[in-house]
């Protein structure tokens, strides 16, 4: 922790620094924070929450009987991955569930990405859920680059994308590049011209050269839709053609099979996302994914070897593993 009387905070922020300190490093009740800073509890309550939402406090669970629990164990042993698996109860919301999973990945991605580092994010439902809680860390010379285009016939889904984007990029202070393509081009002829264009192999030589890309896995038959489904970039014979081609799922809108094979699926010919051989020569490719009606393309982008980091709710990850 900052010292509180550092003169570049903020009186509010130097407020929380100190009830943090009172609390977490003095053990002192909010109660007896409160008469000390001449406050109500409830102030103090939230300046401990605020501590914690912009990062000066950083809190850690450490189990004393055992590091890692016992289905993290078996999803490490049998996908060689580090999963994260999120307590939500059984009963919650598929919403409700989304929102646990990404709360816990966004508090600790500041963990995975640094300064002079390149990040590609996907864009989609779950990462407009995690973009809402990034603890903010400072970064030097940090890039973020959006994976895939995100146009179709109804918008350019600039917007979209950017509102996403830009808050992982406020968050780290690191500079956004966004991918000005759509979705799907209609001819596969079109992407190779595109993609001969200087600007965008710029672009595509930074996804080349990403430390950590950030997705989720989409999925037809999810309970929360994955937008590229539902948000007008499939037409009733694209997703027809999936179905017949045995498509799982995708990752950045590149789609596979369950064996997490993509070869023969037309539509990955005229899709604006990152060949699977790019991710998986990232360093780190972290997974975020909430609900059991994604276990099927979980399954399929594991196969697939996407993944080194796994973040997901406890009974999607029990049936996982199942």
């Amino acid at each position: 922790m900052a010292h509180p009387d550092d003169p570049s905070l903020s009186d509010r922020t130097s407020d929380a620094l100190t009830a943090a300190h009172l609390y977490y490093m003095q053990d002192l009740t909010m109660e007896a924070i409160a008469r000390e800073l001449h406050t109500s509890r409830s102030s103090v309550s939230r300046l401990l929450s605020q501590a914690r939402t912009s990062g000066l406090v950083d809190i850690q669970i450490r189990s004393p009987l055992d590091a890692t629990s016992r289905v993290e164990k078996l999803i490490l042993n049998r996908f060689q991955v580090t999963a994260h698996v999120v307590p939500v109860p059984d009963h919650a919301s598929d919403v409700d569930r989304l929102e646990r999973v990404a709360l816990s990945v966004a508090r600790i991605l500041g963990e995975f990405f640094d300064s002079n580092m390149i990040m590609g994010i996907a864009w989609g439902s779950t990462m407009n859920a995690v973009s809402r809680h990034v603890t903010p860390k400072r970064t030097h010379n940090a890039q973020i680059v959006q994976l895939n285009g995100a146009g179709n016939t109804r918008s350019t889904g600039l917007d979209y994308a950017n509102e996403i984007l830009q808050r992982f990029s406020n968050a780290f202070g690191a500079r956004l590049e966004q991918f000005p393509v759509p979705t799907f081009f209609d001819d596969p002829a079109t992407r190779t011209a595109y993609w001969r264009e200087r600007g965008l192999r710029r672009l595509l030589e930074m996804q080349r050269n990403m430390d950590v890309a950030l997705f989720s896995v989409g999925s037809p038959f999810s309970n929360v839709p994955s937008h590229v489904y539902v948000g007008g970039y499939l037409d009733d014979d694209e997703l027809t053609a999936l179905s017949d081609a045995g498509v799982v799922g995708d990752v950045a809108t590149v789609f596979y099979r369950a064996d997490g094979s993509t070869d023969g699926i037309p539509l990955n010919d005229r899709g604006t996302g990152p060949e699977l051989s790019v991710l998986r020569r990232t360093p780190r490719r972290i997974c975020v994914v909430s609900g059991q009606s994604k276990v099927d393309s979980l399954r399929g982008a594991l196969a697939a070897n996407l993944i080194t980091d796994l973040f997901i709710d406890e009974s999607s990850a029990r049936a996982l593993c199942e």
